[in-house]
C-alpha cells in the first residue's frame, strides 16, 4: 500500500520532468531517473512529453511521480522511514513549485510556498 500525494494544476497542464528536477536541488535533492513508463531509464534520460510515470531515486529512497492530465501524483511506499517522507515532501513541493501546482492536503489545497513552510523544507 503506498501513500499518495496530488498537485493539481491551472489549465490541466502540467510540469516537464526537466521543470521539476530543476526545482529539486533548491531543497537539497539531486534526484536520480530510473524509470519510465515502467521501462528502465539512463539516468540523464528526458522523458518524452507523453510520459505517464516515473521512478526517480532520491537521497532516501524511490518516489513515483503519476501524470494524469491537469494533475501529478506523489507516490511512496506506506512503510516510509522519515528521511523518505521528507524526500517525498521535497518532490511534492518540486512539483508543485514547477508548475505552479495546488497540494491537496487533509486541511485543504495549499501552494507550494505554503506546503514548504508546513512540511519545513529548507533551501541550501
Amino acid at each position: 500500500m503506498g501513500l499518495e500525494r496530488h498537485i493539481h494544476f491551472p489549465g490541466d497542464i502540467t510540469p516537464t520532468w526537466e521543470a521539476i528536477h530543476g526545482a529539486l536541488p533548491r531543497v537539497g535533492e539531486s534526484p536520480v531517473l530510473r524509470m519510465i513508463d515502467g521501462l528502465p531509464a539512463f539516468p540523464d534520460e528526458i522523458p518524452n512529453t507523453g510520459w505517464k510515470e516515473l521512478r526517480i531515486a532520491t537521497s532516501a529512497g524511490m518516489v513515483t511521480i503519476r501524470r494524469r492530465p491537469g494533475m501529478l501524483s506523489c507516490v511512496v511506499w506506506g512503510n516510509a522511514d522519515p528521511a523518505l517522507d521528507v524526500a517525498w515532501s521535497k518532490v511534492v513541493w518540486a512539483c508543485a513549485e514547477a508548475g505552479n501546482g495546488m497540494i491537496e492536503t487533509p486541511a485543504g489545497s495549499i501552494s507550494a510556498d505554503q506546503f514548504r513552510q508546513v512540511a519545513q523544507l529548507f533551501s541550501e
